[in-house]
């Protein structure tokens, strides 16, 4: 195959802020946004339709990388306090266990070399995939596996993970990362508007999309020499390390975009990227 032709298919890399997650039922700046590069996939547009969903959430946290394998994945409401109108939404995408069981051999865990864990039963599909999937692809009828983040792996472990997934994208799959690149919800000022942020809020959002902007994305694994501007972005990294995985499968030639790249409660930063 030509290189024009591997071009003309190839899916991109993206990384969803995803926030609150009443953004997947209002009609706010960022679920449009959501909505808006939903339209850019399909026959004629920006590109293909996706073959399957490979989406790396946040919100499923475990020991060793694992993919869910069940055909039917559930759809979980892993949050609380909210309208009973976000607990009844459902997002009844299949999955995909055939090629769930073949990633988890060609995909190897970076600490071991192992195979990825399958879970065939416990979990689904969080909000972190669900809150932006269903914005995007509200037909649901895309195949969805869930990749998990390894709280106790590397933010270098998370990137090379990212790097073994890079040819996927010429295979039908869109890589989909949903974390935030601020996630603080110990100090939320939810009276808040989307262009007001704390300064290291505003600083450490910065900092991500220069690196991402100038070509090295590997250089997001060294946050924490940030030091207390890092530590206030990220309590806990859970957020960030989906971040990590979407840039580890981005390529050279990629070209990058942002959107979304506004804040919610000041303290979470809701910048996507598109590595294309």
């Amino acid at each position: 195959m030509d290189a024009s032709a591997v071009s003309s298919t190839r899916l991109p890399v993206l990384f969803l802020g995803h926030g609150s997650p009443m953004n997947v039922i209002e009609d706010n700046e960022f679920h449009q946004g959501w909505v808006r590069l939903g339209q850019q996939f399909g026959e004629g547009a920006r590109w293909p339709r996706p073959r399957r969903i490979l989406c790396i959430s946040a919100h499923w946290m475990t020991q060793g990388f694992q993919l869910t394998a069940m055909a039917t994945p559930r759809t979980i409401h892993d949050f609380g306090g909210f309208p009973q109108s976000l607990f009844e939404q459902q997002y009844p995408a299949p999955g995909d266990p055939t090629w769930a069981a073949a990633l988890a051999q060609a995909v190897r865990q970076p600490a071991n070399g192992e195979p990825l864990v399958l879970d065939d039963h416990a979990w689904g599909l969080d909000h972190g995939s669900w809150g932006v999937l269903k914005p995007m692809f509200p037909a649901a009828d895309i195949p969805v596996v869930q990749l998990s983040i390894d709280m106790h792996q590397s933010t270098q472990a998370h990137f090379a993970l990212g790097r073994q997934l890079t040819a996927l994208r010429d295979e039908g799959v869109l890589i989909v990362a949903s974390g935030n690149t601020v996630h603080n919800l110990r100090v939320m000022q939810w009276a808040a508007y989307p262009d007001q942020a704390y300064a290291w809020t505003a600083e450490f959002d910065q900092w991500v999309a220069e690196q991402i902007s100038q070509g090295k994305p590997e250089a997001l694994c060294d946050y924490a020499s940030l030091g207390e501007m890092a530590r206030m972005s990220h309590p806990s990294h859970d957020h960030y390390l989906p971040l990590l995985v979407a840039a580890g499968a981005a390529r050279t030639d990629d070209t990058t975009s942002f959107f979304n790249d506004r804040y919610q409660a000041g303290s979470v930063a809701m910048r996507s990227v598109i590595w294309d």
